[in-house]
């Protein structure tokens, strides 16, 4: 083999490897930002069930002060309609 063929030849090689590299660096970079973003998403995701859950307690507790209210309100009417008592003296 001639030495310009060589000299190609090793290019060629030093260029493969060069893109192998620099292609294998790459999928460290994204794997390291898909596992910041999974992160991210499962943070996310604990706030959002953490919500859920103080959403629910807070529905329940509005439903016991209404039922609470509806009671009170019942009792209202009652003392309402009735008739009015005398004052003595």
């Amino acid at each position: 083999m001639s030495r310009t063929k060589l000299n190609l030849a090793m290019a060629r090689m030093v260029g493969v490897a060069i893109v192998a590299t620099v292609g294998l660096a790459g999928c460290a970079t994204y794997k390291e930002e898909f596992a910041t973003i999974n992160s991210r998403l499962d943070q996310l995701d604990t706030r959002v069930q953490n919500a859920a859950q103080s959403a629910e307690s807070a529905n329940q507790s509005a439903r016991q002060a209404n039922q609470r209210l509806d009671q009170i309100e019942s009792r209202v009417q009652a003392l309402e309609a009735a008739p009015r008592r005398q004052p003595r003296g």
